[in-house]
């Protein structure tokens, strides 16, 4: 069900996070035309709606620190305008996309056809990129693309090769901007599109070795101890080898790391063979992997949670699996999923998850630390106990390849400030 914020509305004890460092605290918060106006005393006057919300949490909008979006202006299976609306459904204020789409966007022309960065108060930031056309062979422009509003660099889903990155790097036109990289080699992956283990051994999938990513991420961390200047960043880990590696290197030496979402919830054990959700990359690990994966997030290892959407059209859904482009899309999932798994069941605070979906992805782009404010219309209001049918939902993406589309879910946004039309109160 959705309908329209009130004009004016008086959260009644609800559960505040303003920031990060900040504990959890019960106040009342009071809103008007989609921002916060005041809490504590004072808040409470006749006439002026109330609901009680201490079941409820208030905290800043969620931050994705990559996600992909091939065609902003005429894509069938995602667009600007039906991703912006999805993700600030979902609850997030910032997306920042990569250079991967149609056209690689490798050059100032390509990064403006994306259009303004804000829009509404939404942010749509932009990663430039690395390499030429992604093929990691040739540098592209990183300088123009940094002067024409990129907020740093990125490349493909592979690593560049070793000789491209150094000659980058040394270079240093990027100066302090982030360089984020994929550490992966598709020649070491042989076709496979589930990581080796005993899981998948028995399942018959055509399995990837974790070489795959561990030996680019040696290569990574070499470089990143070689050139500490720059501000090397790791995109999507998905290996408990990996982690280990991350775990063996000084906390001062250590580049920030990104891990999708969806990794974080599934296993190659724990997934119907039929379920959507199979084919990305990196692939699905172990349930080894899953773990670590977890643990390395907490304990900060890993910096983020990134929703990595990829959104694919229905012609393309309908493929065999192993011959259609890998990816799983939809923001809409991600702090209801991730609430049950890390908060409900693995024991995590709600500032814990704040710290992986929204501050440290905010520290990863170079962002202020996203804060409550009076004043402020970046924030989301989160049930956890609210149930959902994702087949119901009016605010869904365009994308075909979402592997929660027919799954009741427990957790909702109810309401955010970006979008004053969103009002989701069970009755």
């Amino acid at each position: 069900m959705s309908m329209s914020l009130p004009e004016a509305l008086v959260l009644r004890q609800v559960q505040l996070l303003e920031g990060p460092g900040q504990a959890l605290r019960r106040t009342d918060v009071r809103l008007e035309q989609g921002r916060i106006v005041s809490w504590g005393e004072g808040c409470l006057d006749q006439g002026t709606p109330e609901i009680e919300a201490s079941g409820l949490l208030l905290a800043p909008a969620l931050v994705d620190p990559h996600s992909c979006l091939d065609d902003p202006q005429n894509g069938v299976a995602e667009t600007r305008v039906s991703l912006e609306r999805s993700a600030i459904a979902a609850g997030y204020g910032t997306v920042a996309v990569l250079p991967d789409s149609c056209q690689w966007r490798d050059s100032p022309e390509g990064l403006q056809a994306l259009g303004p960065v804000s829009s509404g108060g939404f942010e749509l930031l932009r990663w430039g990129s690395f390499s030429l056309a992604g093929d990691g062979q040739e540098l592209a422009p990183h300088g123009d693309q940094l002067a024409s509003g990129a907020l740093g660099l990125a490349d493909g889903a592979q690593l560049p090769s070793l000789p491209l990155l150094e000659r980058g790097l040394s270079l240093a036109e990027m100066d302090n901007a982030p360089v984020l990289l994929s550490p992966r080699d598709r020649r070491l992956a042989q076709e496979g599109f589930v990581r080796e283990g005993v899981a998948a051994l028995r399942a018959g999938w055509p399995m990837d070795p974790s070489t795959s990513e561990s030996l680019p991420l040696r290569s990574l961390l070499a470089l990143a101890e070689r050139y500490p200047a720059r501000r090397l960043q790791l995109m999507n880990l998905s290996t408990a080898e990996a982690v280990n590696l991350l775990e063996a290197v000084a906390p001062d030496q250590r580049p920030p790391a990104t891990v999708c979402w969806w990794h974080l919830l599934v296993d190659s054990a724990s997934l119907d063979p039929i379920a959507e959700g199979w084919r990305v990359e990196p692939p699905l690990g172990s349930a080894l992997d899953r773990q670590r994966l977890k643990h390395g997030l907490r304990q900060g290892l890993i910096s983020a949670v990134a929703v990595h959407h990829q959104a694919l059209d229905p012609e393309e859904q309908l493929l065999p699996v192993d011959q259609r482009r890998p990816g799983v899309a939809g923001h809409r999932f991600v702090l209801p999923a991730l609430w049950q798994e890390l908060v409900q069941v693995d024991g995590w605070s709600a500032e814990e998850l704040w710290q992986v979906l929204c501050f440290g992805p905010a520290s990863l782009l170079g962002l202020a630390p996203p804060q409550l404010s009076l004043g402020t219309d970046r924030w989301l209001l989160f049930d956890p106990q609210q149930v959902w049918s994702a087949q119901q939902d009016s605010y869904a993406p365009l994308a075909a390849n979402q592997p929660l589309a027919k799954a009741t879910l427990k957790g909702q946004v109810l309401a955010t400030g970006l979008n004053p039309q969103l009002w989701r109160r069970s009755p």
